[in-house]
């Protein structure tokens, strides 16, 4: 089972396990990752789920589809590694991806 470490804003990390085929939003939210709200249940219907990834990672992930980068548009503190947490599979691919949370959801 891929791990993924999600960093809170304040550097807290939290490695976890995800199951391929869940999303890295699901993940938080199965686990109770705090920064990760997942409001829209990952129906692509809000930015709360909002993460950061780094470039090193950004290859191994399929870019943002349309939907995705206009919800990104309410994003708080958007940046070029923005990335909606719920669009993101997991895959085996992704074992030891890093995600950091804004300080934020909006």
């Amino acid at each position: 089972m891929p791990r993924i470490t999600y960093i809170e804003h304040d550097g807290t990390r939290h490695d976890v396990h995800v199951s391929a085929g869940r999303t890295v939003m699901e993940g938080a939210v199965n686990n109770r990752i705090p920064g990760i709200d997942g409001d829209c249940g990952g129906a692509c219907a809000c930015a709360t789920c909002h993460v950061y990834v780094s470039p090193e990672w950004r290859a191994k992930i399929p870019p943002a589809g349309d939907l995705e980068l206009r919800m990104l548009a309410f994003a708080q503190d958007r940046d070029g590694d923005s990335r909606l947490s719920c669009q993101i599979t997991v895959t085996p691919e992704l074992d030891g991806l890093v995600v950091r949370m804004p300080e934020s959801q909006y």
